[in-house]
Parts: C-alpha cells; sequence; structure tokens
C-alpha cells in the first residue's frame, strides 16, 4: 500500500530527491519478504488442512480451490504469489512503473483474499441447512466503492494539510550538503 500511494506522490510533487531509487528498492525488499510469508501461510494453511485429516478442513480447502469462487482464490493466489516472483530482479526494484504496477497488483490481490476469507466461510458452513450462494449487490459494490473513496478523500486531505516529509530531516540534509559543497 505504501508504495501505491508514494509512488504517484513522488511523480506528482517532484519528490525524486528525496524519494531515490535506493528508498524504492528498499521499500520493494520488503514487500518482497512479506510477500514470502504471505506465500508461505498459503502453503501452510494448505497442508495443515491435509494433515490434519479432518474433513470439514479438507472440504474447506477444496472448496476454496475447487468451488464455485475457484476463479478468486486462483487469481488472489496469482497476485499474491506469483506477482512478487519479479522483486527478486534488481531492475524491477529500482524501476517505479514496474513497482506502482506491481503494488497494484497486491493489493488487488489482498482485496481478493479478503473477500475469498469471507464469502467462501459463509456460502458453505457447516450446517447444510445454512448453505447458500452470494451474489453481490448494488450495495455492496456501492459500500466497497464508497470505501475507497472515503480513503482517497482522507488521503488528499492529509497530504494538503500534513507535511509529506520530515521537516527535521530536510534541514539535516540542507545543512550536510552545505558543508560538503553539495555532493552529499
Amino acid at each position: 500500500m505504501v508504495l501505491t500511494l508514494i509512488i504517484p506522490i513522488r511523480a506528482v510533487y517532484g519528490l525524486h530527491a528525496y524519494i531515490t531509487g535506493r528508498h524504492l528498492d528498499f521499500m520493494a525488499r520488503v514487500m518482497l519478504a512479506t510477500g514470502l510469508m504471505v506465500s508461505y501461510g498459503y502453503l501452510s494453511e494448505a497442508f495443515f488442512a491435509y494433515y490434519s485429516g479432518s474433513r470439514y478442513e479438507n472440504y474447506m480447502m477444496l472448496n476454496r480451490a475447487l468451488g464455485p469462487f475457484a476463479p478468486a482464490f486462483w487469481v488472489l493466489i496469482l497476485c499474491n504469489v506469483a506477482a512478487i516472483q519479479f522483486l527478486w530482479l534488481g531492475r524491477v526494484r529500482r524501476g517505479p512503473l514496474a513497482l506502482f504496477l506491481i503494488s497494484i497488483v497486491i493489493n488487488i490481490g489482498m482485496w481478493l483474499e479478503r473477500f475469498v476469507i469471507v464469502i467462501t466461510s459463509l456460502h458453505r458452513d457447516y450446517l447444510p441447512s445454512a448453505w447458500g450462494d452470494y451474489n453481490a449487490t448494488r450495495w455492496d459494490w456501492a459500500t466497497f466503492l464508497g470505501t475507497l473513496g472515503f480513503f482517497l478523500a482522507c488521503m488528499f486531505l492529509f497530504i494538503r494539510f500534513v507535511p509529506l516529509l520530515s521537516i527535521y530531516e530536510l534541514r539535516e540534509m540542507v545543512h550536510a550538503r552545505a558543508e560538503h559543497g553539495g555532493n552529499a
């Protein structure tokens, strides 16, 4: 999420001197590390569902992978596991456009993860009498779009009223450049 926000802000406000390619590289490394942790979580969830011997756990994993919401599950795996593999390449980690696109794909995957967890858990409960299909209504979509709009409005207010960069750090940078003749 940080890269999704900071890369456009960096471009719009011309902050290339303050948010450098080195910063983007470090943020991409953090995103790679956390993405690998998420991948490990997905793998261990599937393994423990199988290893537990519980038919309910097995059914839950099979329903996610092969049930009516399987496309959402596999797109989530593609977004959260396959997309991060590009971050092993240094050129990709330092490229703002590639990082921005990967961060958007990962954000979509994270949203799909919440969708898959909630919807597949509710549409096939432990009691067959509680089973039902889920189809998003216009109110579901309105709620989703409203939360995106609310977030963007709050973000723009934050950008407007709170300094994007620490004034202390900017003063230190100016002072260091003055001492070293502009080479710092």
